[in-house]
């Protein structure tokens, strides 16, 4: 239990915070006016986006009419959620309550339309996106963010990684990041991971023309044999989503249903990709 991530121990303990208040026919507003605080902040707990206070919980359980052993272990899940992970020491990362999740995922598939995904980035290829995103980023706060994204990767080298999918528009395999050398050798670490069975990896050909979710980047997250649901992140430029409505949960599996029945087979993705590499696919 130790091992868990406390970002996925906050949202949990968010998660079964909500259903207390709910099965006790409270609204936020009620609960807040009860802890003298703001609806915000018991919203935002319930939410996972902050980590309430020991004192909080107590007062929360105290509220809904938790019995001892149940509140015990809210507690716990409070005490686990505020201690550090290690992606908390990168101060600049906007992304931080993403890697928390992504590191107690069983399933990721991420779509990629316009980038090679974080966890199949080369050192190189992480190095000249960041910059091409952010020109005047400051060389230190780039080397932290390349070695952040670097030990991200090592979730697909544990003894039991995730499953790993991931969908990437052809564009993204043909855009030269950093030039020809850096791009060969990131196809060539795709086509690794895929040989080394790290990663499932389908291409969707520029022959498909138009398609769903043409317009967006995003990850889907499942955490199977946990109550906790699945999670979908849109990373954005300034601003990032995270979407656990069942109604976008749905829309977005349709989606990479769509995408997986459009996208080349496995096997061929690889060909595809070594053609690419070697200069011999046809733009």
């Amino acid at each position: 239990m130790a091992d868990v991530s406390p970002t996925v121990r906050q949202r949990e303990l968010g998660m079964r915070l909500r259903r207390f208040r709910n099965a006790k026919g409270l609204t936020v507003e009620e609960v807040a006016e009860k802890l003298l605080c703001s609806a915000t902040k018991i919203s935002r707990a319930e939410t996972g986006a902050r980590k309430p206070t020991l004192r909080d919980v107590r007062d929360l359980c105290g509220i809904y009419g938790v019995d001892p052993e149940t509140s015990a272990e809210l507690m716990e899940l409070a005490r686990q959620a505020r201690e550090p992970g290690w992606w908390t020491q990168y101060d600049d990362l906007q992304i931080t309550p993403f890697i928390g999740l992504e590191q107690e995922a069983t399933a990721i598939t991420c779509f990629g339309m316009y980038f090679v995904p974080a966890l199949l980035q080369t050192k190189d290829y992480a190095r000249e996106m960041i910059r091409g995103i952010a020109p005047k980023i400051n060389p230190d706060i780039l080397g932290q963010r390349v070695e952040a994204r670097m030990r991200r990767q090592q979730l697909l080298q544990q003894p039991r990684p995730p499953r790993y999918r991931a969908l990437l528009d052809e564009a993204v395999l043909r855009r030269q990041v950093g030039g020809p050398a850096v791009m060969k050798a990131q196809l060539e670490k795709i086509l690794l991971l895929v040989q080394e069975e790290k990663a499932t990896v389908q291409v969707i050909p520029f022959e498909v023309g138009a398609y769903a979710a043409i317009d967006s980047n995003f990850d889907y997250l499942e955490f199977g044999g946990s109550s906790l649901p699945g999670l979908v992140f849109v990373e954005g430029l300034v601003s990032h989503l995270y979407l656990e409505r069942p109604a976008d949960l749905e829309r977005y599996s349709e989606a990479l249903e769509y995408l997986r029945d459009e996208a080349l087979s496995p096997r061929d993705s690889a060909k595809r990709i070594e053609e690419i590499r070697d200069g011999t696919a046809s733009p």
